[in-house]
């Protein structure tokens, strides 16, 4: 099918949405159409996104409206409606059936999404599956400050339902926090509570290690249920700012066969579709690889997927739109992915990794996602630009240079 049979429509605003459409951009020289809240980079001002504004976008009713009226402009076209938040996943999973027909929202059903984003039911399936998982707590606000927990500091704290902990609007709350004292926990706590959120907090125990134990696994399952990609990443650098804690700013991709055959399994024991994405850490004093949680949508990195040699949109366009076979396939080769310039990848990250990074550098295997040719106008690379020395500041200030 040509490429005009079809229509991305994203929703969101942030890199995410930039990645996924730039890989659709990449792969067909298509403009996704774009609904975020603000106006705000990367996504507005891109050449290669018709980005709309729509302050109510996370209703259930202002996301049905928007799909119509893009399926209605586009009414010969496949409206491939992807979500690139959790919150925009939700509408997209509860939504999919009230849609008009020209529009493929690739999800599973809202009752089995809704049991995956919940980490406390996440991790019982689990158990299921033989998927390791860090010691985990679930606190529930009666229990107030009268608990216990069977191991010591650090402890990490982090919502259940993080569509509900975001909803309360407060900018104060971190993603996760990382606490060093007990008395640390429980104001932590008090914080949440206090800023009205519902549901119970996941306390767990710290796996220790730097952000190069951490890994990423993105997968895409068919139409049918079958897992088709797998593309493990080995994050060699996390943000660390309270807002982006967790965000993976550096990835080498890696392979390995075990981890991958046992998501693999879980994955299809549920007839998952679509995109998810688990986040995982190793263990060294086990060996374990101990998961954290799924996204069922592609992460906020998933470029460098894309830049591995597996363009994300293309998975999409071929399983929903072209209904082909797609073969099954685990990323093997080497590739980098960056969110920050070369300066702060080589400055925070352990030197033991320099010398292949600066190979695939060499060999054309590195990618940053906002740095595309196909979105080059000299507005657009003086704000990337910007971009590259607001995180030169923002890693000075809240990273610590690897002690080698």
């Amino acid at each position: 099918m040509s490429q005009l049979s079809f229509q991305p429509l994203l929703f969101g605003g942030d890199i995410n949405v930039y990645s996924v459409a730039r890989a659709f951009h990449e792969a067909y020289g298509v403009k996704s159409i774009a609904y975020g809240r603000y106006p705000s980079f990367p996504c507005h001002g891109s050449a290669i996104i018709d980005y709309r504004v729509c302050a109510d976008n996370e209703s259930a009713d202002a996301f049905r409206k928007n799909v119509a009226e893009v399926a209605k402009e586009f009414p010969d076209k496949k409206i491939l409606v992807l979500g690139c938040g959790d919150s925009y996943v939700q509408l997209a999973a509860h939504c999919k059936d009230q849609l008009p027909e020209n529009a493929i929202a690739p999800y599973i059903d809202g009752e089995l999404l809704d049991t995956l984003i919940n980490k406390e039911k996440f991790y019982a399936l689990c158990d299921q599956h033989g998927i390791d998982h860090p010691a985990t707590f679930i606190y529930d606000k009666s229990m107030g400050h009268d608990f216990t927990l069977p191991w010591g500091p650090p402890y990490i704290a982090k919502p259940a339902d993080s569509v509900a902990y975001w909803a309360c609007g407060v900018h104060e709350l971190a993603k996760v926090y990382i606490c060093q004292s007990w008395e640390e926990l429980l104001a932590a706590l008090d914080q949440v509570y206090a800023a009205g959120y519902p549901d119970h907090m996941v306390l767990q125990e710290f796996i220790p290690g730097d952000d190069t134990y951490m890994r990423v696994l993105t997968n895409y399952s068919d139409r049918n249920g079958k897992v088709k990609l797998m593309c493990l990443g080995h994050v060699l650098l996390e943000e660390h700012s309270p807002h982006g804690i967790g965000n993976h700013a550096v990835i080498l991709t890696e392979h390995d066969e075990e981890l991958s055959q046992k998501i693999k399994g879980l994955l299809e024991d549920l007839h998952f579709t679509g995109f998810s994405n688990f986040d995982i850490k190793y263990d060294q004093r086990d060996g374990k690889y101990k998961a954290f949680e799924i996204n069922c949508r592609q992460g906020r990195s998933n470029y460098y997927v894309t830049g591995s040699g597996h363009n994300i949109a293309k998975l999409v366009v071929e399983d929903r739109v072209e209904e082909k076979e797609l073969p099954f396939e685990i990323t093997k080769n080497r590739s980098l992915w960056r969110m920050v310039p070369k300066k702060v990848a080589f400055d925070f990250t352990p030197k033991k990794y320099h010398q292949e990074m600066k190979s695939l550098i060499r060999a054309g295997a590195d990618h940053h996602s906002l740095v595309y040719e196909g979105d080059a106008s000299l507005k657009r690379r003086l704000r990337v630009w910007k971009n590259h020395l607001g995180n030169i500041k923002r890693f000075e200030k809240y990273n610590k240079k690897p002690q080698e």
